[in-house]
């Protein structure tokens, strides 16, 4: 028998957020502990991540706020809760690690995005600490410049 082709890991949401706010140290991926009526909603890119964020409670790590609308063509026996808490996998080493990190001042756990990975989906998170205000300027100036440059290849190019 011929094997399937490994399917590419596919984006279902982003947070573009984080970036901005953000200087990313070290990024993992983590698998998801979701129920049935989740994943369906996740196939239909009901998610949003912009608000979600990471914790670490006994020695296991959570995300929290990050929203997964539920679809109208629910099950009647389910209760689907949009901001339920979802618990992450990742090896116990690395939640140990990251507990160390986050324990410092200035860190954080943001998840990144949430993508298809084999048939599963999977949460990358980052340790991260906060940017200051002037980073942020910063940022919306090399954003701005990028553009520009843009502009003025797209324009010369006609």
């Amino acid at each position: 028998m011929a094997k399937k082709p490994q399917a590419s890991a596919s984006r279902i949401a982003e947070n573009k957020k984080a970036a901005f706010n953000y200087f990313f140290e070290e990024k993992y991926e983590a698998g998801m502990v979701l129920e049935g009526w989740e994943v369906k909603a996740l196939r239909e890119g009901k998610v949003q991540l912009t608000d979600g964020y990471v914790i670490v409670r006994d020695g296991e790590l959570f995300v929290l706020g990050c929203q997964i609308n539920p679809l109208r063509s629910a099950s009647t026996h389910v209760n689907p809760d949009a901001v339920r808490t979802k618990k992450l996998l990742l090896h116990k080493e690395q939640i140990k690690r990251l507990m160390g990190k986050v324990e410092q001042k200035g860190y954080t756990l943001v998840p990144l995005n949430l993508h298809w990975s084999n048939g599963k989906v999977k949460c990358e998170i980052a340790l991260a600490k906060g940017k200051a205000e002037h980073d942020k300027r910063d940022t919306i100036k090399e954003r701005e410049g990028k553009r520009e440059v843009e502009r003025a290849m797209k324009s010369r190019h006609r």
